[in-house]
């Protein structure tokens, strides 16, 4: 069963940088489009960003110009870089599959203060 592990979340000043990583355990990145979500607290969880096997990119208007999100296929691994980091972007942060079928990971959690 495939697992995701998501890391590099933390608590950070407005206006600086996170760069988020997810690690599957299995094969899956090759052959899926992969997407980055995040839930804050009482909310909806959201998608944030998304990346196709080939490379295409999406993102929410809420983070279009500040996040990129980025894959390694070799690695199996997809990278969330975050600049500019508002307050509203507090919340709890995952990966998976786009449209999601895989079982969530623990998410990493980010802060930021104002």
């Amino acid at each position: 069963q495939v697992q995701l592990l998501e890391s590099g979340g933390g608590l950070v000043q407005a206006g600086g940088s996170l760069r988020l990583s997810c690690a599957a355990s299995g094969r899956i990145f090759s052959i899926n489009t992969m997407g980055w979500y995040r839930q804050a607290p009482g909310k909806q969880r959201e998608l944030v960003a998304t990346i196709t096997s080939d490379g295409r990119t999406n993102y929410a208007d809420s983070v279009k110009g500040r996040f990129t999100i980025s894959r390694d296929n070799a690695k199996n691994t997809v990278k969330l870089q975050m600049n500019s980091l508002k307050p509203e972007d507090t919340a709890l942060y995952y990966c998976n599959t786009f449209p999601y079928w895989l079982n969530w990971g623990q998410g990493t959690q980010v802060t930021v203060s104002s």
